[in-house]
């Protein structure tokens, strides 16, 4: 709440489709909000910058569906500010272009409450250049418009000067204009703008479904149509257009246009997610696991209690290693209560987390399996050692088997339970039931066995055979066999990256 008495609201810019758009300014702003009004072109997923108590209201607008008229949103926003509250309204692109900004700070003025407007990147600028389209370039555009496409240019009263556009401004962006795409040609074109000039149309702009085509004005209606191009969209006329040819990039990237599920917990979704949407992919997140770290009273936090009997702890996860982390600083207050045990690490990720924290690895598996790691800590003594192996809940005796072979005296413990979602989202899984994806990513066994358990039985049976599944090692290979699922990739280093590598060989033209 605001410590003002009054509340304020923030005017945030969400960008124009790529939440990395989102400046840092908005981001700050909705770190501490109460409520988040958010619009219809605004990434969902931005609201993770929200607190988790925060309360989130969508109002999206789009063309012929309001889910809330203007007027309600303005009260909307008047009514949380005077009840004391920070409220962001997250608005696609930038608040004062064509985003009725102004109408919402003015019903906030009148009611005395206090404002700010946080300048968002509009669509018109972003889209273009994710076409490789620049909106001026020296020797071919000096001049740039942007120019709204919802009026109707025949209408009588038009406020648009089309005498002045078409022949007046280098290049003209159109906002919200595909529905009245044959007018906005026929009105350039009568008032004196060549039919030979250059267009492009560019829907989803920034996102990783985005899409262009480019014609001519006398082309570029039966072009859009052909393609069946809908809103949200963005139509840029002028000679800037032919740049296209030579500077697009975004649609030349190794993944461009394809589907890929991720089912990583949403806490850990963005290794995976980040890098595949950096290499053009739309990453459907579907998580199938939810990580309950271990609590005071647990086995976990007994050992902890004791750590100093211990003279190794061996980790086989991230999240191990964030659960025993956290529990040993509640426990003992201190991290450097770990005291002088030394660490050993199941594989390059498992390790980056553990120095994620200062914190020294001595032995990191040469590949990262249970195998693995029992081979690599051969190399030393293990005749009565005392050893930890904080570990999940459910997982094969592969690793305790080995250690004790050698001879440790080891102390296994749950640092961590994995339990499937409350809710999934049934339009990706209805997806994935009808084949519109590239690959679903499983990068633990837990994670596979969650997601068949989101079908009935007989729904799973009629499609396993058929599942685009990428696997991150052998032994979420083996939990797929065992449910009758063959992987079309395993990857070979058996870490995050590892299975980036795979699926970018695998998918890339």
């Amino acid at each position: 709440m605001s410590d003002r008495g009054t509340g304020i609201v923030y005017l945030v810019g969400a960008g124009p489709g790529d939440p990395g758009l989102l400046t840092l300014r908005g981001a700050s702003c909705l770190a501490k909000a109460d409520v988040v009004v958010v619009d219809y072109l605004a990434d969902q997923s931005l609201l993770a910058h929200a607190p988790p108590a925060a309360e989130k209201i969508y109002v999206g607008k789009s063309a012929s569906c309001h889910t809330m008229e203007q007027d309600g949103i303005n009260a909307l926003l008047v009514k949380n500010g005077q009840e004391g509250k920070v409220v962001v309204r997250l608005k696609g692109g930038d608040p004062f272009v064509f985003g009725r900004g102004a109408e919402e700070c003015e019903a906030l003025r009148a009611a005395g409450i206090p404002f700010e407007v946080v300048p968002g990147v509009t669509a018109g600028i972003a889209a273009a250049a994710c076409a490789g389209i620049p909106v001026t370039s020296r020797g071919f555009a000096s001049s740039v418009a942007f120019v709204t496409g919802s009026e109707d240019p025949g209408k009588a009263g038009s406020s648009i000067r089309w005498e002045h556009l078409a022949k007046g401004v280098d290049t003209l962006v159109f906002y919200m204009g595909v529905g009245n795409l044959a007018a906005i040609v026929q009105e350039l074109m009568r008032h004196g703008r060549a039919g030979a000039t250059p267009v492009a149309i560019i829907r989803w702009g920034t996102k990783p479904m985005q899409r262009t085509v480019t014609g001519t004005l006398d082309t570029i209606a039966g072009i859009a149509g052909r393609a069946d191009i809908r809103p949200p969209s963005i139509i840029i006329v002028g000679e800037v257009v032919t740049f296209r040819d030579r500077l697009q990039w975004f649609e030349s990237r190794p993944l461009y246009g394809r589907r890929i599920v991720n089912t990583r917990a949403r806490v850990q979704a963005s290794r995976l997610t980040g890098p595949l949407r950096e290499l053009g992919a739309e990453v459907l997140e579907l998580p199938t696991i939810e990580t309950v770290p271990a609590g005071k009273e647990s086995a976990l936090a007994a050992a902890i209690a004791n750590i100093d009997d211990f003279h190794w702890i061996l980790f086989t996860s991230a999240n191990g290693v964030h659960a025993f982390i956290d529990l040993l600083c509640a426990v003992k207050g201190d991290i450097r209560a770990i005291g002088r045990a030394r660490i050993a690490a199941i594989g390059p990720g498992t390790a980056a987390a553990i120095q994620g924290y200062r914190l020294w690895v001595d032995c990191i598996a040469g590949e990262a399996t249970a195998e693995g790691l029992i081979g690599s800590l051969g190399a030393y003594d293990w005749k009565n050692i005392p050893v930890l192996l904080p570990r999940a809940e459910k997982a094969l005796d592969t690793l305790p088997r080995g250690l004790r072979a050698l001879g440790a005296d080891l102390t296994v413990v749950t640092a961590y339970t994995t339990t499937p979602p409350v809710n999934a989202d049934r339009s990706i899984l209805d997806d994935i039931v009808s084949g519109r994806y590239d690959l679903i990513t499983f990068s633990a066994s837990s994670t596979f066995e969650n997601f068949a358990g989101m079908f009935g039985a007989e729904e799973f049976a009629g499609i396993a055979p058929t599942l685009k599944a990428a696997s991150i090692g052998p032994v979420t290979t083996d939990a797929l066999a065992r449910a009758g699922v063959t992987p079309l990739v395993e990857a070979s280093e058996h870490t995050i990256p590892g299975l980036i590598e795979c699926i970018r060989e695998y998918l890339a033209p």
